[in-house]
């Protein structure tokens, strides 16, 4: 899989930074351009990452509706941001009001992305490694096995404190990398799959549920965090397919290759949820 490369510094204060997401400031912002998909800077030429193939659970999420800013369970969210910021060497990190980060050791760190696009939001879809790069920067770079290993995507997954999350732009090698790591993650019950409810299923009895208490697929939360947002302070599923199939959210279910609805894979009994496929065994298709 061929990516640009772009090399520049990560800085983290005054913003909030979670398991999947970062603030990357490139050494030449130029090279934005070059990707397919028109990246959203700030003044400085930085952008916001979106970490390729990965799903952290949420430390703040704004849903559409009557309701607040919402997480999920913060033990799993917050142990996913930490480990990113660990593993990119940020220490000392205090947080202040809605997430923020208020200081940081050091301000700054060097380090390189590889990526290709930006998603509808702007964020540049990358992959994310520390140190500097050996090769020239702005180049194409072949992103194999052993170098898709060094990457805080592929760290944090094996370290089971996120999902696997894929989209149909990204090469089915990486894909099967990235999903072994996350199944010897799940095996061994490191990190959140030892509370996962994803495929087992849950009971909604209120909004707690999900927010404090079922650890599940974020984009699935993110799904019924918004339903409940419209849904007249209900806990009701009765409309919760329906509603996710008027998103129009296209999978591709693999091994089959069958094309369909984010909805085909939800099942629900009662106030009891699941989903019926692994999450590596889902490819979303962008928008």
């Amino acid at each position: 899989m061929t990516l640009t490369l772009i090399e520049g510094k990560y800085k983290i204060a005054e913003t909030a930074p979670d398991g999947d997401s970062i603030r990357f400031y490139p050494n030449n912002p130029e090279l934005w351009q070059k990707l397919s998909r028109k990246v959203r800077t700030n003044h400085a030429g930085a952008a916001q990452l979106r970490l390729d193939a990965i799903d952290a659970l949420e430390t703040h999420f704004s849903p559409r509706g009557g309701i607040a800013m919402q997480h999920q369970p913060l033990k799993y969210a917050h142990a996913a941001a930490e480990e990113l910021l660990k593993y990119i060497g940020f220490q000392d990190v205090k947080r202040g009001n809605n997430e923020k980060i208020i200081s940081a050791t050091p301000e700054e760190i060097s380090g390189f992305i590889l990526t290709r696009f930006a998603d509808t939001y702007g964020r540049s879809i990358a992959f994310v490694f520390t140190g500097n790069s050996e090769q020239e920067d702005g180049s194409n770079i072949f992103l194999d096995k052993s170098l898709l290993q060094k990457s805080a995507n592929y760290h944090l997954l094996k370290q089971g404190l996120v999902y696997p999350t894929f989209y149909s732009k990204l090469y089915p090698d990486l894909r099967k990398e990235l999903a072994k790591a996350a199944e010897t993650a799940r095996t061994e019950l490191q990190g959140l799959w030892s509370e996962d409810k994803t495929n087992t299923g849950f009971i909604l009895e209120s909004l707690e549920t999900i927010t404090d208490q079922a650890v599940i697929l974020p984009k699935l939360f993110r799904r019924l965090i918004s339903y409940l947002a419209i849904n007249d302070g209900s806990v009701a599923l009765d409309g919760f397919v329906q509603y996710v199939d008027s998103l129009d959210d296209k999978i591709i279910i693999l091994p089959d290759g069958h094309v369909t609805g984010f909805d085909y894979v939800i099942k629900i009994e009662g106030q009891k949820l699941w989903l019926t496929q692994q999450p590596e065994d889902l490819v979303f298709v962008e928008k």
